[in-house]
Formats: C-alpha cells, structure tokens, sequence
C-alpha cells in the first residue's frame, strides 16, 4: 500500500512540474571534523573491521602486531590479537613490515584472516586463525598462501582486500629503488611485483592453498602469470573497494612528479595496465617498457603533481568512499591523502568525470580535542562505513587512530544505513521522496547509485524501500 502511495505521489508530483524541476540541489562539500579515539601505538600502517563486527577494529602495528580497539568501551585491548617476526617497521620512515590484513568473507564462520608482510628479501602473504577459545586471540600457526623475492626494502605495497566477487586482491610494489630499473611492473611472466594480484584462497586443506580465478587476464597462458589482475603499478599505497558500488580505487606512489589516483569500475573485465614505468600519472617518463600515450594503458582518474601548497602531493595514501551513516550528504565522497605534505582532499567520481575536488586540511588537523593529524599512513573503514586514519606517528608510541565525523557531531542516525534513507531518520518515507524530486536532474541528495544524476534509475532503488 505505501508502495503504491508513493507511486502515486510520484505521479502527482512529475505532472505538477512536467518534469521541470527547479529546485537546487543540496550543498555536496558537507564539513567534517576529526575524533582521536585511541593512541599509544607503534607505526600503525592500517586500521579495518571483521565482517559484521560492529564492535572492534584491527590495527596493524608496522613492527608485528595486530592490536583491537574496542568501540564499545573505547579501550585499546593491552594483549595483542596477534605479533608476528616481520623485517624492518622499525622506524616512521622505513616501508617494511607488517603491512597488511584481509579478513575472509566468511570469517565469522571460518575464523581465517590473511596478513601481508615483509621478510627477509620476501614479501609474503600468510593465513591465520583466530582463536577457538578466545575471540580477540589468533592462533600463531601460519600457512605461506604467496612469497616472492623483493630486490628492494622499498616501493613492497602491502594492501589486500576482498572484492565483491569473494576474491583476494593484493596490491605490490614494483620491488624499489627508483624508475623500476629491471621493468618489474611492466613484466608479466614470473613476476608479481608492480601488480595488482587477484587470488581465491581456500579454506583450511592442504596445498595449494589458493587457485587463480579463470576470468583473470593470463589464466592459462604463457603470456602472463595466472594470478596478476593489474599490472603498471609503481607502488600502490592503499587501495578499496566501494562497499555500495563494488568499484576499486588505487592510490599509486609517485616518483618524482606525480602522485595518481587509479580506478576500476564494478564488473570491468582485468587486464589493464596503468602505466608504470613509461608513464607518471598522465607525464612520460622517457623510460622504456610500455608506449606512453597508448591507447592500451589506464590513465588515473586524479593527479596531484610534487609542488607545495594544497594541491600537491609526495606520497599518495588511497582511501575510501564515505558509506557511513553520521554524515549522509557525504555519501558517495572518496577521502584520501598525502603522507609527505599532510594534505587530506576529498572528491566525487561518476565513472567518467570527477567533481567536488575538496581541500580538507583544516578540518581534518587538529582533531575536535586539539591533537595533530600529521603522519597520515592509511584510511579504513568500520563495520558501519565510517571512515577512520592512521597517524602512524614519528617515533614508537606517537600513533594514533582518528575518526572522522561530522561537524556538529556523528550518530545522525543508528546503522545499518539504507542509502535511500536520505535524512537518516530510519525509514524511507515521503521526506526522502520530496528531497530526492527536488533534486531531480542533479548530482545533489538523492543520487542513490552514485552515478552523477538523480533520475529514474534512483527513484525506482528508493521505492523499492519504502517503508
């Protein structure tokens, strides 16, 4: 019946403004203002949630350590939920360690987790277990799933993350020092550095521990490695999938010119190069190994070139786009950041033009209670879609954890968040209707598939939750 109100309404509503609606759309560029909610930590290099754990986050420590925060009581657990043995991670600037964490899709089932991490001249990605007796424990007992040789202590990526078809992806570096000297991302044929890696691990079993999905690019023949997804990578710093859109956003180290943002959309078919080492975001590098200007290569979709001032950048950290509740008008809002210049920036992309290119330096730093936020090593996201940064801090014990949240306060609303619930008052009713028509034609409130227009297409996602 609500359904066929709203229909109804809807009808009314367009033959009143014979599809001419004037309103303007909401103002987009919503502030945000920064919470620290935990400190005392070592070199955090990531911050993420178990599947379903509203409860916790997992911060990875650069030297070994996996540490919980609890949201509930808003403590920092004193025992670790797990250390490892890792190379290097001693130092702020040192870009060895513990690098990475993936939880299984199914982890509430299975318990397995992956981390990603630096050994010995190896970088590794190994699977655990969380304990059977104590939830924020893990089992120390690892399994090996990848290892490959890294010539280098720089440029080791260090990123995994589940995408929406349930398959691990692994974001490595080109293997260091500088302009990729031996072409190692342009390599396809035994050699996973300078990749974005793409695998289906198994549960529990014996060896191997993961296959290669068919639909990878090279599955099956001798012109590529099974398991590459991606390749032209100089050293992708933090990467995500957009948990509504399924869309993969890459934050790519530059070398001395160009810091990039990368993109694939949802259901695009592997296989693209990105450019590394004949191409610095959109420059050519004079260097051999691809054709710069190719129409075979990926351009990024955002460039921030080394200069000072807020617009530029040194050293890329990729974040997430904001899916959370607190801040709705901010949904759909890609945050990222520079580890070397401290600027934080914010945009908006449609698949084929970005807008809303936002500076958001003085909201980020300093936080609501007056601490810095200067050594921006990651972003991460809770079970909820909030989006958190790493401090990682300039000395042992400097790192901290720092929500973001909206100015006049986050908890707008309790999650989960339906993104048709454009006021966030918990159902989607006629206020959500008469914000989305007024924003009709419009990139404003109401674009519920993020595809740059309000229209049709999220009219129909909005009745199909009504109620």
């Amino acid at each position: 019946m609500l359904k066929k109100i709203a229909y109804s309404l809807v009808a009314s509503a367009l033959a009143t403004a014979a599809l001419a609606i004037t309103a303007t759309a909401d103002a987009q560029v919503v502030n945000v203002r920064t919470d620290r909610i935990t400190t005392g930590l070592t070199f955090p290099t990531f911050v993420t949630h178990a599947p379903g754990d509203t409860t916790r986050l997992f911060i990875l420590q650069k030297t070994g350590a996996v540490r919980i925060f609890n949201l509930t009581t808003n403590t920092l657990l004193a025992t670790p939920f797990l250390t490892i043995a890792v190379t290097g991670g001693t130092s702020a600037n040192d870009e060895q360690g513990l690098l990475g964490l993936a939880f299984d899709p199914d982890y509430t089932v299975n318990g397995q987790f992956y981390l990603y991490y630096t050994g010995s001249g190896t970088n590794v990605v190994s699977r655990y277990t969380r304990s059977a007796a104590n939830p924020n424990i893990a089992n120390t007992a690892a399994t090996v799933l990848l290892s490959w040789s890294d010539p280098f202590t720089n440029h080791n990526g260090g990123w995994m993350g589940f995408g929406p078809d349930g398959n691990l992806y692994i974001g490595t570096g080109d293997g260091g020092s500088a302009n990729d000297p031996s072409n190692r991302a342009q390599t396809i044929v035994n050699m996973r550095l300078g990749k974005m890696l793409r695998i289906k691990p198994k549960i529990g079993g014996t060896t191997p521990f993961y296959t290669s999905p068919k639909s990878n690019p090279f599955y099956g023949a001798t012109t590529g490695d099974d398991e590459i997804w991606a390749y032209g990578l100089r050293n992708p710093w933090r990467n995500s999938f957009d948990r509504l859109t399924g869309d993969l956003y890459i934050g790519d180290v530059g070398q001395n010119a160009v810091e990039e943002v990368d993109f694939q959309p949802a259901g695009a078919a592997g296989g693209r190069n990105y450019g590394w080492r004949c191409t610095e975001g959109n420059n050519c590098t004079g260097l051999t190994g691809c054709t710069c200007g190719s129409a075979t290569l990926t351009p990024p979709i955002k460039t921030h070139a080394h200069a000072a001032g807020t617009s530029g950048g040194y050293c890329i950290t990729g974040g997430y786009v904001y899916r959370g509740c607190a801040i709705p008008n901010l949904q759909g809002t890609y945050f990222y950041g520079d580890y070397s210049s401290n600027n934080v920036w914010s945009l908006r992309y449609n698949g084929a033009t970005t807008t809303e290119f936002t500076v958001r330096n003085t909201q980020i730093t300093p936080s609501i209670d007056g601490f810095a936020v200067n050594e921006i090593s990651s972003f991460g996201e809770d079970a909820n879609g909030e989006i958190y940064i790493c401090d990682q801090g300039a000395s042992a014990g400097a790192g901290s954890i720092y929500k973001i949240v909206a100015v006049t306060g986050d908890a707008v609303c309790a999650p989960p968040c339906v993104a048709a619930d454009l006021n966030c008052d918990g159902a989607v009713n006629g206020s959500d209707l008469a914000t989305l028509l007024g924003n009709w034609g419009t990139a404003g409130s109401g674009d519920i598939d993020n595809n740059g227009t309000i229209d049709a297409a999220d009219l129909a996602a909005l009745l199909a939750v009504w109620g």
